[in-house]
């Protein structure tokens, strides 16, 4: 296994870089795989990037038959309302922290406008943190 180096040192900026391009390889399939038909502008396109490092660890499945631990994202999310999504994405939830600290307002709006180009399911798909969990 590979060790990563103090931040500090030469080679740390090389870890990390290599870290996080692995981490964005992992997520790529699934989150583009999710898109529906149309091609995604460059608006979507950021929230899709933002969505798979931001959102991803909780929202997309990890593996083939892992369970996620919050539930999959689509365009009939919150009925569809981009305002409830923003407020929602921006104050949290019981188990979601909020994001307004950390997203820019861009970037929240980046990530809806990737969400509501994925296709919602036929039949809701169970997650780990479902009420009463």
């Amino acid at each position: 296994m590979m060790q990563l180096r103090r931040a500090t040192s030469p080679g740390a900026r090389l870890d990390v870089a290599l870290l996080m391009a692995l981490a964005g390889i992992a997520f790529a399939p699934i989150g583009s795989a999710q898109v529906t038909g149309a091609a995604l502008d460059d608006n979507q396109r950021t929230g899709q990037e933002t969505f798979a490092r931001s959102c991803g660890v909780c929202h997309l499945q990890p593996a083939m038959g892992a369970t996620r631990y919050g539930p999959a994202l689509n365009k009939a999310t919150l009925a569809g309302s981009d305002e409830a999504m923003r407020v929602f994405v921006q104050n949290g939830a019981e188990h979601m922290p909020a994001f307004k600290y950390y997203l820019k307002p861009a970037e929240i709006d980046a990530v809806i406008a990737y969400v509501r180009t994925v296709a919602a399911p036929e039949k809701p798909v169970p997650y780990a943190m479902q009420k009463g969990q």
